[in-house]
């Protein structure tokens, strides 16, 4: 009987997985951007130095200046 209430779980569990991930999926804002709409001009696409830059370094750069901030102001107390 526990058996079959963890298979039941299971699926259960899996199905309410599946449903979030496809509602996400279709309601997301990239799923429509191969139709522009009207009055779309869009910019000169980013290379790749410049998307590593604005995706990884720049969070990467403002999480360090954060922690140093935390860390120099706790050591002066």
């Amino acid at each position: 009987m526990v058996n079959l209430n963890k298979k039941r779980n299971a699926k259960r569990a899996a199905a309410v997985t599946v449903g979030a991930v496809l509602l996400t999926m279709l309601s997301s804002p990239a799923a429509f951007a191969l139709i522009p709409d009207d009055g779309d001009d869009p910019g000169p696409g980013l290379s790749v130095a410049e998307t590593l830059g604005l995706f990884v370094a720049a969070p990467i750069a403002i999480f360090a200046l954060i922690t140093a901030a935390v860390i120099l102001t706790d050591r002066r107390r």
